[in-house]
Parts: C-alpha cells; structure tokens; sequence
C-alpha cells in the first residue's frame, strides 16, 4: 500500500454531522426481541472519513445508484505518451463489475474513456507527489487535467473524474482520491463543480483494477483501514477491500456495506443493550438475509459477526466461518476504526495467507470481551451461513 494516505483532506474545512439515532446504553432489551438497527448505527466523530453512520453527503458522494465517471490520459513535457490509451482503459475497466458485485447491484461505476493524451501544462516531477503530497498540490495537479481536457469533455455530464498517466511519468507514483472543499472555490468545468476525482499513479499497474473501487470508496466515506503506523496490515490483514486491496478476501465488511446502504436495516440484527440474542447469518459474497448481527457496546463502539465463504469475490479466502470484528467510529482513518478478532492466534499461515487472514471462528469457539462484557458464541454453520448467539451482561 502507499505509504501516504490513499485520500487527502483539506485541513481548513469543518464539516457539520448529523446525530443518528441511538439507543442509550443502559436501555433495556428483551432478550429474544428484535431491536431497530438504527439503535445500533453509530456516529462519526472524525469529521472526515470514519465508520459513523451520519455520512455528510455534501462532502461525499451517495454509495447506491450511478457513478458516471469519465477517464482522462495525461502525459507531460518531460514524460510524452507514444502507446495508445486502450490498454491503460483496458486496465481499470474490470473495477465496473467488481464493484457491482461487491454491492449487491446497488452501486454501479459507469466508466466512460476520452481516448485521447492531453497534455499536462507542467512536468510530472513539478506536483509533489515525491515530496508528500499536500491537498493544494493535489488539487492544481487535478484542476490542470481539467483544464487541458476541457476542449474535448463536457464534465457536466459526468459525478467524477479518473485522471491516468503515461507509464512514461514515474514521478506520479500513487493513487489518492481528491476530495473537494466545499468552502473554497475548488474546481469549475463546463458549468459544474468537479467535486470528486480519483488520480491514479504508477501503482495501478500494481494493484490492478480493485485500486479503482478502494479509492473510489473514499469519495463514498470509508475510511482507510490499513495502518499508516506500524504494520501495514495490522487490524484487517486481507478482509477488506479497504485494508489490502490485493487481500485472499476483499469483500467489504457488513458493517461498512451497511454504512454504505449496500445491505439493509432489515438485514442487520442489533442488540443495543445488555441481553442475548440467536441469529441466523447469511454469508456477505451473497445477496438476502441477515448479514451481520451488531452488540453495540457504547456510544461509538460495537462488535459485528457476520459469515464468510470462498465464493464470490472472497474465493481466495484463507479461512471462512464467523468473522468478528470490533467497530470504533471515533477512531481515525488509518488508525484501525474496524479491528479483526482473530479466532486462531497460533495458527501457521500457508503461502499467501497472513495469521489474521486465519480469523474466522467455527462452531464451537466463543470471543468475549470482559471489559464490556461482550460474548458471541457460534453455534452452528452451513454452506450458506452460521448461527451465533450474542450477549451483553
């Protein structure tokens, strides 16, 4: 992963959140009774991107229906273009389905290309992406593409923009999302604010097409949950798509599908306050029933079960049964607001599986948390899911 921040936020906006509801801790629950999930919601305390619920949709764009997205080809003085654009389209062009699947058909990319090199005013090595790109940098290397390929688009009719480079242009290195201030003046075409931009570097070639939804799922509000500090992959090992892009499962976790309106209120079972409670999981790789079952422990904290299978985009995985995963919406990108509960600690990973790629818990095997009082018990498992219990003294 990048050593940088794959989004950069400008340091002088201030972004008002809205409060979702929430059940108070204390409140009492009927041990059998199903709870509205809005009582396990939780809200942002970051004011960026994080795992609340009250997402600002001025600043971040709505995860479900169309993304109308149009692809510019850059190349520069000092790194000219002599190949044709159709491989680098060709490259990204997968991230459409895969981003189709991951969200149960609820959000779809529609990526159009202008096949065409435009010329960027300014060397590749003049924008700052060796040196530890700013938002100011980001942005003039954004509005630059804008401007050169504004004679050939009418970015009215496009929700974002990816910019790509030549292969000839090493300097641009790594792929962060632009984010727009909507408290300056930003980036005018065509009568329309370009609010959301993703600018891929040399990394693509890297990554493959997924790097396009990870980025692009910042311009949705996720957060990074890789560590910027410490071991790269240290909270989510290859669970999520957020995490490690190339990860054996790249499936989004329940919890942020929900944050995103991918799985619905009616497929979350919560347990706001002490109590206990059975659900029946269905796998996430597949569409219907209940996908995760949420213990909410405070105002900005909870642990998620939820099923996995090698099936879907999670085919590689290393290990499936009951994943569980403690959620701190108060917690920073990058500084682990989703952490995975790794059920086989002493367990030696095969080739290219890491020891929290080994974390899903089988039937028979119980997490508690004796600070919280915290216990989900697995109960039993199938081909298409598994059964927990969860409980809160």
């Amino acid at each position: 992963m990048p050593a940088l921040p794959t989004h950069l936020r400008p340091l002088a906006a201030a972004f008002a959140l809205i409060p979702c509801l929430a059940a108070p801790a204390n409140a009492a629950v009927s041990s059998n009774s199903p709870d509205s999930a809005a009582h396990c919601a939780l809200p942002g305390k970051t004011g960026w991107t994080d795992e609340g619920h009250d997402t600002d949709r001025v600043q971040f764009q709505p995860a479900t229906g169309t993304h109308r997205v149009l692809t510019l080809f850059v190349d520069f003085p000092d790194a000219q273009a002599t190949a044709s654009t159709d491989a680098y389209a060709a490259q990204l062009a997968p991230a459409a389905d895969w981003m189709a699947k991951a969200s149960y058909g609820r959000s779809r990319l529609h990526i159009s290309s202008l096949h065409r090199w435009v010329r960027m005013p300014a060397d590749s090595t003049s924008y700052g992406f060796q040196r530890g790109l700013t938002f100011e940098a980001h942005e003039k290397y954004v509005r630059d593409a804008i401007s050169a390929a504004d004679p050939y688009a009418d970015f009215s009719r496009y929700d974002m923009v990816y910019v790509v480079p030549t292969k000839a242009a090493a300097a641009i290195s790594f792929s962060p999302t632009y984010l727009y201030d909507p408290t300056t003046p930003g980036i005018t075409a065509d009568g329309t604010r370009v609010k959301w931009a993703v600018t891929f570097g040399q990394d693509m070639w890297h990554w493959g097409p997924k790097v396009a939804d990870h980025e692009t799922s910042h311009t949705f509000g996720l957060p990074d949950l890789y560590s910027f500090t410490g071991a790269t992959h240290q909270y989510v090992g290859g669970w999520d798509l957020m995490g490690n892009i190339a990860g054996p499962a790249p499936q989004y976790l329940g919890w942020q599908s929900w944050k995103l309106g991918w799985t619905r209120d009616n497929q979350v079972a919560c347990l706001p306050a002490p109590g206990h409670r059975t659900v029946r999981l269905t796998s996430v790789e597949r569409l219907g029933g209940t996908k995760i079952a949420v213990l909410r422990t405070g105002e900005t904290t909870a642990y998620v079960a939820e099923s996995r299978r090698p099936e879907g985009n999670d085919r590689s995985a290393c290990s499936t049964g009951v994943l569980i995963y403690k959620v701190d919406s108060a917690a920073k990108t990058g500084e682990g607001p989703l952490r995975i509960m790794n059920a086989n600690p002493t367990a030696t990973p095969p080739t290219g599986c890491t020891q929290l790629d080994l974390a899903a818990y089988k039937p028979g095997q119980t997490f508690t948390d004796p600070d919280t009082g915290a216990r989900i018990d697995v109960l039993a498992g199938g081909r298409a899911g598994d059964t927990v219990r969860i409980s809160r003294r």
